[in-house]
């Protein structure tokens, strides 16, 4: 064991002289399949999510298509307040109505956060009991340094994660739900006459790309979830609080491209890796590092458009060909989510004012395990 820490050790190190100043941020990597830690930096230092939010945002929604409280094909209503959330956004106007299933998609390619809030108004009544229906998930898979505001990442505060925790969300998405891992690796979508590319630059450009999500907001810099599969074998990586767009996604290329040469080795854990470093304190503020005196072109998701004229990489280049997946208003013919039917299983006119649940609100066929896990009876 003693050996597995020093090999991490001197592969972290190795990265850090590849990705240069901008490797800061805390960063892990780690098999998919079993859990394992293969490199760590900070693994456990409380930082501010951005629109890696989202990945608890469908969780919880595929929690919910589990329980049966809706369909892929049911409607997600555009509320005025999910309307009238800041870029990046769709712009849909309050009422326009979508599946769930596009808005899946929507949120993981466009990171839209009016698509992100109307899943969440949608799936669980209201923002409100929607994010304490996060926050209890995220106890049950044992996010410890985890707290969730809201759906979609825009900047509290009071919302943070830490890599490690972001791990664990990762493999309970992916090892839970396969069905949908199609969702993260889409290479970009067609609105009406609009493209929309995925702003993560591995998928469709580093070799084994098949996922997962990006995060950006001045707090917290420039985040990369990505995860790649070769031979059978599926990595993921976390890296967090990078300057720019290009540097969240050389960093995460180097991470995972050592890990596939690393092949099998002992390792900690997710579950067992100790905790190290300051316990607890607020999250760490990058607003001046990253943003700073930047035009505003440079300080969005979208900042690799900018990026573009500045310098040249190979995670800026065209896809040849891409894949693209049309999205669209109407379709949504299947059953309204559970949570925004009256008690006589009709529809509300809009997103009503749930009833009171506990803290920790599990769906109704959880089973009991899950239950004692968060305390619910």
């Amino acid at each position: 064991m003693a050996g597995s820490t020093f090999f991490r050790r001197v592969l972290t190190g190795l990265l850090l002289v590849v990705a240069g100043p901008a490797a800061a941020g805390p960063s892990l990597l780690f098999e998919l399949s079993t859990g394992k830690v293969l490199a760590d930096k900070d693994a456990f230092m409380r930082w501010h999510p951005a629109s890696l939010t989202k990945l608890m945002t469908a969780y919880v929604a595929f929690r919910a298509l589990d329980a049966g409280e809706l369909q892929l094909d049911s409607p997600i209503k555009m509320t005025k307040h999910a309307a009238g959330e800041p870029p990046s956004k769709m712009g849909y106007k309050p009422g326009s109505v979508i599946t769930l299933d596009n808005a899946l998609k929507i949120v993981f390619v466009k990171s839209a956060n009016d698509v992100a809030m109307a899943i969440a108004e949608n799936v669980g009544g209201s923002e409100r009991a929607f994010v304490e229906r996060m926050n209890a998930e995220a106890r049950r898979l044992g996010m410890t340094d985890t707290h969730f505001v809201n759906p979609n990442g825009l900047h509290d505060p009071d919302q943070y994660v830490s890599a490690r925790d972001l791990a664990l969300l990762v493999r309970a998405i992916r090892t839970e739900y396969p069905q949908y891992a199609s969702y993260f690796s889409i290479e970009g979508l067609t609105a009406g006459d609009k493209r929309l590319m995925n702003y993560n630059m591995l998928v469709g450009r580093f070799p084994g790309a098949d996922g997962m999500k990006t995060g950006f907001i001045c707090p917290s810099g420039f985040n990369l979830i990505g995860t790649a599969t070769r031979d059978g074998r599926t990595l993921g990586v976390v890296v967090l609080g990078q300057t720019s767009a290009v540097g969240r996604t050389d960093m995460a290329a180097a991470l995972l491209e050592r890990g596939f040469q690393m092949g099998d080795v002992p390792a900690k854990t997710l579950a067992t890796l100790p905790f190290y470093g300051l316990r607890g304190g607020p999250p760490v503020d990058m607003r001046a590092e990253v943003c700073g005196k930047k035009p505003a072109a440079a300080q969005s998701e979208a900042a690799g458009d900018y990026e573009a004229k500045k310098v040249k990489s190979r995670w800026l280049e065209k896809i040849p060909n891409p894949k693209l997946v049309a999205v669209g208003l109407g379709g949504a013919n299947g059953p309204v989510p559970l949570a925004r039917r009256n008690d006589a299983g009709t529809e509300y006119a809009d997103v009503p004012i749930p009833t009171p649940r506990p803290t920790d609100y599990v769906p109704a066929k959880a089973d009991a395990g899950v239950k004692a896990a968060v305390g619910v009876n």
